[in-house]
């Protein structure tokens, strides 16, 4: 199983460097560091993705808003097959991602230090069949910048914690203007101990609206469905 690839021999020692990179790394690329927490907080979580069989199977995934480089390292560890591409505009992040993958020798990944808007106006446009995003805006929002750089037909998984109805409520009233529809919201337990984690499923559902992608930071500012 992929997971396996991650949890044991080689995967995991790629995984461990890079939580050891973490932390020593001075520059603030997250919020937990201890390698021995890290494990659960970014691996397992990560980790926990691949309860999504379309994740699995993925042949090309974008990590929306990477940051540190979770859940997409670990992803492309589990899936060497696939090819990841880490999207994320605060260099001192992309700089700290480039470096894990280079030590680790993590070579199906690839950052993209850019805002995704960008992106998604040139080479990603409709390029990815999964993308993935871990506690980053409201949900929204976050379909909003992952439409433009699904191909018709592929999957948002985005990573949340307790349900918000109202941001589940705003997700459905935008869903038609970006194009995607909400599919299904899982309950996982990446580790012992781990509370209210969900994965919300949301599927591409047609071609990008040619309003899409809008002006950088617009669908923060400005989220449809509000």
């Amino acid at each position: 199983m992929s997971t396996d690839l991650a949890r044991s021999g080689a995967g995991r020692a790629a995984l461990e460097r890079v939580l050891e990179l973490l932390a020593h790394e001075r520059a603030s690329v997250s919020s937990v560091t201890d390698p021995r927490s890290a494990w659960d907080t970014h691996v397992a979580d990560s980790l926990s993705g691949l309860e999504v069989t379309e994740l699995a199977e993925a042949g090309r995934i974008a990590d929306l808003g990477a940051g540190a480089g979770f859940p997409g390292i670990p992803l492309a560890v589990a899936l060497p097959l696939a090819r990841v591409d880490l999207i994320e505009a605060v260099g001192r992040k992309c700089a700290f991602m480039q470096r894990a993958l280079d030590e680790a020798e993590i070579e199906n990944a690839s950052v993209v230090c850019s805002r995704s808007e960008e992106w998604a106006a040139g080479a990603g446009r409709e390029a990815y069949d999964v993308v993935t995003a871990r506690a980053i805006g409201g949900l929204a929002t976050l379909a909003e910048l992952a439409s433009p750089l699904l191909r018709d037909g592929g999957l948002l998984v985005a990573w949340r914690g307790r349900r918000d109805l109202d941001q589940e409520s705003r997700l459905s009233q935008a869903a038609e203007a970006l194009a995607v529809r909400p599919e299904e919201i899982l309950a996982v337990t990446p580790y012992t101990g781990s509370r209210h984690r969900h994965l919300h499923l949301i599927r591409k559902a047609g071609p990008t609206p040619e309003r899409l992608p809008r002006r950088a930071g617009m669908a923060a500012k400005r989220p449809l469905g509000s």
